[in-house]
């Protein structure tokens, strides 16, 4: 059964810390991917001494890298070297931290489905993710979608990434259920590449990374698909403050809500 993570927040870790311990999580990182911190060492220092505190290891942890303006495929050479310059300088934060691995975004355009551009996107993806897999071979490093329409042109790139063994897809559930398309067509179409997942609730209209169980998305569909898909990887409840994720992490315990144990209504499933 996958892991749970959570995000750590640093003006509360007594609590969060506690929170973790109780449900056997793991922490996921989102201090590092501004630019002013990828750009200051002292700061990142500073950020790792504080947790180091905390945790006897970072090697069960992750972290979200740079993607604020990240484009990889860019024609633009100097946006294209900027966008690598941030990814690599993430790996390496990653690299000394002795992380899991790093989680990214696609970085394209939502609904631009012109061939050129996405064949571009792709090759130019795999030619970086490729040679960067290579460089840090001790990190794993997941492909988020953001606000992409579809999971095809993902899953196009994981499948050219196949032979990759440290690439793969973090599923963004409540990211995937902006997009208008069915939580079966994302779980089935990723499933053979989804080595990481991200959960929170929204209203289905606004990125609101809501406690689970409070917004309107279907957490009974996501636990039938994810174990019906014999899906089993790590999982972050990305909602921000100890309230908000011991509120989720309840509902998703007594609920049956994977990786919590299945309740009976949920354990039979069929491929």
């Amino acid at each position: 059964m996958g892991k749970l993570y959570l995000v750590p927040d640093r003006t509360d870790m007594e609590r969060v810390c506690s929170l973790a311990e109780d449900y056997g999580c793991a922490f996921e990182y989102n201090d590092f991917y501004a630019a002013g911190v990828m750009d200051d060492l002292g700061r990142q220092e500073e950020i790792i001494a504080f947790y180091g505190r905390y945790r006897g290891s970072f090697m069960q942890d992750t972290m979200h890298g740079a993607f604020l303006d990240v484009t990889i495929h860019s024609s633009d050479p100097l946006i294209r070297e900027a966008s690598m310059l941030r990814v690599r300088q993430s790996m390496e934060i990653a690299a000394r931290m002795k992380l899991r691995g790093v989680v990214f975004h696609t970085g394209r355009l939502a609904n631009f489905r012109v061939t050129s551009y996405l064949d571009n996107w792709r090759e130019q993806n795999a030619l970086f993710f490729k040679e960067l897999a290579g460089q840090y071979p001790n990190q794993q490093i997941y492909m988020e979608n953001m606000f992409d329409e579809a999971p095809d042109i993902m899953a196009g790139l994981a499948e050219q990434m196949r032979d990759v063994d440290n690439f793969g897809i973090c599923l963004d559930y409540a990211h995937a259920m902006l997009s208008g398309r069915s939580g079966q067509e994302w779980i089935e179409t990723l499933a053979p590449y989804i080595r990481h997942i991200h959960i929170n609730d929204n209203d289905l209209v606004n990125d609101l990374h809501l406690p689970v169980g409070d917004g309107r998305l279907d957490f009974q569909e996501f636990d039938r698909l994810i174990r019906r898909y014999r899906i089993d990887v790590p999982v972050l409840v990305e909602v921000s403050g100890y309230e908000a994720q011991k509120k989720s992490l309840e509902y998703m315990t007594q609920h049956g809500i994977y990786p919590m144990d299945a309740k009976e209504n949920n354990s039979a499933f069929t491929v």
